[in-house]
């Protein structure tokens, strides 16, 4: 089961659409019975994770905590994944695109983290590769 979890009231966000993107990720990567949360977050939250797990007292965009094990349901829990909609949001202005495709590249991001990608260890090139797959020039 793929969750989708707003426990901001900041902003709208497309959970619905949230859910298609995390179903079309297990199926290209050929995970049978999928089971994953995304929930949406504001910067208290997620610095308060950050600080609780990593060290670092301050907000970030996404934090994943992979678990990668069966659920007594049968299906397999890849882990959660945190994003930050206050830090999505300013990360769109600076680049200059919509909120909504930062949160779903963020949610990409924390998928790959989830799968066991690591910065500078083959993470970038297979965000490179998603990013022409999920969103091609011109579509």
């Amino acid at each position: 089961m793929i969750e989708i979890l707003n426990r901001q009231t900041r902003r709208r966000v497309d959970r619905a659409g949230l859910a298609r993107l995390l179903r079309r990720l297990t199926r290209f990567y050929g995970i049978r019975k999928p089971s994953l949360s995304l929930v949406l977050v504001g910067d208290d939250a997620i610095r308060r994770l950050n600080r609780t797990y990593r060290g670092k007292d301050k907000p970030t965009d996404v934090l994943s905590f992979p678990v990668m094990e069966p659920t007594p349901e049968g299906d397999f829990h890849l882990g959660d994944i945190m994003i930050s909609v206050p830090r999505a949001e300013k990360q769109a202005r600076e680049l200059g695109h919509g909120l909504k495709h930062e949160i779903e590249f963020l949610a990409v991001h924390g998928f790959l983290h989830l799968l066991g990608f690591e910065h500078f260890r083959g993470h970038e090139t297979e965000e490179a590769r998603l990013a022409a797959v999920l969103w091609p020039k011109g579509a």
